[in-house]
C-alpha cells in the first residue's frame, strides 16, 4: 500500500479501538448503576451498551478484514465485509430492543420494581452522552472521509446512544420528582413510571435506527447506487471532448474503493491514439469525483456501437 492508504487504514483502524475501549468502559459503568438504582431505562442502556460492546468488536474485525488487498479469490477486495458487518450490528441491536419491550411492558403492567434514584446513576449517563458524542463525532468522521460502512455503523449507534441516554436521565429525574408529588393523584403514577416509559423510548428509538442500518447494509450489498451518483458521472463523461454518448455505465462499491465499467461512443473516423486519449480523459473526470476508483473504458466507433452490449 501506499502512503495514503497506510494513513487511511491506520486512521480506521484508530477510531475502531477507541470505540472499542468506550465501549468497554461504558458497559460496565452502565451496568454497576443499573443495578445498585434497579432502574430499567439504565439497565436497557447496559445492555444496548454491551450489544455495543459486541458491536464494536465486529466492527474492528470487519476494518481489518476490509483493508485486506484484492486476491485471486477476492478480485473486488475485501470492502464487502463492512456491509456485512453493519448488518449484523443491526440484527443484535433488535433483540436488545425486544427484551427491553419485554421487560418494560411487564413492569407497566403491574410488575413491582421500584426504582432507586441515584445521583451517581446521573453522572454515569452524563458521562455517557459526553463519550458517546465524542466517539461519534470522530468515527463518523473517518466514516465519510473512507466511505466506510461499519465505521458509520457504530456512529449511528452512539449517536442513538446520545438520545437514549437523554430519555434515561429525564425518566430518572422524574421518579425523583414522584416524591413530591400528592398521594393518588394521575401525575404522581405517570412519574413513577418514567423509567419504564423511558425504555420503551429507548427501545423505538434503535428499531429506527437498526431497520435504517440494515436497509443501508442490504442496499450496498445489492449493489446499489444513488440516481445522483450516476448523474453526476454522466454529466462530468459527456461533457469530454469526443464523447458521443454513454451506452452502459455501470458503477459498485467494496468498501472505500468504486468499481466503474463503462461504454463510450467516440466519433467514427477516430485514431486509435484520439481514441486512447478521449478514454484517458473520461478515467480523469472520473477519478476526480471518486478518487479511489478503479475504471474501466471500453469505446466504439459511432454506427457500430452496440448499446445492447
Amino acid at each position: 500500500m501506499g502512503t495514503d492508504e497506510n494513513s487511511a487504514a491506520k486512521e480506521k483502524k484508530n477510531a475502531a479501538f477507541l470505540s472499542l475501549l468506550a465501549a468497554i468502559f461504558l458497559t460496565a459503568a452502565k451496568l454497576a448503576a443499573g443495578i445498585y438504582t434497579n432502574s430499567l431505562g439504565i439497565l436497557s442502556e447496559a445492555l444496548h451498551s454491551a450489544l455495543d460492546l459486541l458491536a464494536a468488536l465486529v466492527t474492528m474485525f470487519a476494518v481489518y478484514i476490509s483493508l485486506i488487498p484484492a486476491d485471486k479469490k477476492h478480485t473486488y477486495g475485501h470492502g464487502k465485509i463492512e456491509n456485512i458487518s453493519a448488518l449484523a450490528e443491526s440484527m443484535l441491536l433488535l433483540i436488545t430492543c425486544a427484551w427491553i419491550f419485554y421487560e418494560a411492558l411487564g413492569r407497566l403492567t403491574g410488575k413491582d420494581a421500584p426504582v432507586k434514584m441515584s445521583v451517581w446513576a446521573l453522572v454515569v449517563m452524563g458521562l455517557s452522552i459526553v463519550i458517546d458524542i465524542s466517539r461519534t463525532r470522530n468515527l463518523m468522521k473517518v466514516a465519510k472521509k473512507h466511505n466506510s460502512q461499519a465505521l458509520e455503523a457504530d456512529a449511528l449507534h452512539f449517536s442513538s446512544d446520545i438520545l437514549s441516554s437523554s430519555v434515561v436521565i429525564i425518566g430518572l429525574i422524574s421518579i425523583w420528582l414522584a416524591n413530591y408529588a400528592p398521594e393518588r393523584f394521575f401525575i404522581k403514577t405517570v412519574l413513577l413510571n418514567a423509567d419504564s416509559f423511558a425504555a420503551l423510548i429507548v427501545a423505538v428509538i434503535v428499531v429506527f435506527m437498526s431497520i435504517k442500518l440494515s436497509t443501508k447494509a442490504v442496499s450496498a450489498l445489492m449493489d446499489s447506487i444513488r440516481p445522483e451518483d450516476l448523474a453526476m458521472l454522466e454529466k462530468s463523461v459527456m461533457n469530454t471532448l469526443g464523447v458521443v454518448r454513454i451506452s452502459r455505465l455501470r458503477l459498485r462499491q467494496s468498501g472505500d474503493e468504486s468499481f466503474i465499467d463503462m461504454k463510450i461512443v467516440i466519433p467514427f473516423d477516430y485514431s486509435l491514439q484520439e481514441a486512447h486519449n478521449v478514454t484517458k480523459d473520461v478515467e480523469e473526470k472520473i477519478c476526480a469525483i471518486l478518487p479511489k476508483a478503479d475504471v474501466t473504458v471500453h469505446y466504439e466507433p459511432e454506427g457500430q456501437a452496440d448499446d445492447n452490449v
